[in-house]
């Protein structure tokens, strides 16, 4: 093990999903800042190429693997490949989630109900499962949400599975601990990304998100990162099962 001290990720390597785009991407290319070989995965091929392309270019170790995360298949290929690729996989972000359904939830149909269970709970336990296989010690950082801690109006489903996901990492980290696996989640307040983008459009819901702010506005990705690289490193060694806010201090009231 390095010093705790130690917050780089130098000859890890990490999965990042959703990574694309947005927060994923963000934590994507702080940890290849940090030292790490990253995996980014998404359902397109071209855009985590793309994403590939721009952290290959300020001299990353990445590589860009296609795949759904609500297709089991598709994420036993994520990890075949970065292993194959890379060895073996020392930490892995979940990042990857859907919201298909902006409305009162008892008006969600069961085709979004069922994607959005699929993507943002069944994705991130089949990676956990493929990533625990390896029978190696490791960190994983589940992205959930402050919607997943407090009512989610119109987002109600989506606060649902991610607090699920805040469930979920509290149990793993207990089932995982005794092989040396730590479980921990970040949870994000309103950040402007293209999956906020209903919310960030809005003007009257986004004032009153960040009238409710301690810092009066909300976040951008970058924001994020920090957080997840400082999980995936051996800085934060002793820390498992735990979740951190960082919301702009939504929650604070």
């Amino acid at each position: 093990m390095q010093s705790t001290a130690d917050i780089g990720l130098h000859d890890k390597t990490v999965v990042v999903t959703g990574a694309s785009r947005g927060i994923g991407l963000a934590i994507a290319s702080a940890a290849a800042d940090a030292g790490a070989n990253v995996v980014l995965a998404s359902r397109k091929q071209h855009g985590v190429d793309a994403a590939a392309e721009e952290i290959r270019s300020a001299g990353g170790s990445v590589l860009a693997v296609a795949a759904h995360m609500g297709d089991g298949e598709a994420v036993a290929g994520l990890f075949e490949k970065a292993i194959a690729e890379f060895g073996a996989v020392d930490g892995l972000v979940n990042n990857a989630a859907t919201n298909p359904y902006f409305g009162p939830m008892l008006g969600i149909e069961d085709g979004a109900f069922d994607k959005t269970i699929e993507v943002n709970v069944k994705g991130p336990l089949a990676a956990i499962r493929h990533f625990a296989s390896q029978g190696r010690e490791g960190s994983i950082v589940n992205i959930a949400s402050i919607a997943g801690m407090r009512a989610a109006p119109l987002q109600g489903v989506y606060g649902m599975t991610k607090a699920a996901v805040i469930s979920m990492t509290q149990t793993l980290a207990h089932e995982l601990g005794g092989v040396g696996i730590r479980v921990n989640a970040v949870c994000p307040g309103l950040v402007e990304t293209r999956f906020a983008q209903a919310l960030i459009d809005n003007e009257e819901i986004l004032e009153k998100v960040n009238d409710k702010s301690a810092l009066k506005r909300h976040g951008q990705p970058v924001e994020i990162a920090g957080a997840a690289v400082y999980l995936l490193s051996d800085a934060s060694s002793f820390m498992t099962g735990q979740s951190i806010v960082i919301d702009g201090g939504s929650t604070a009231n």
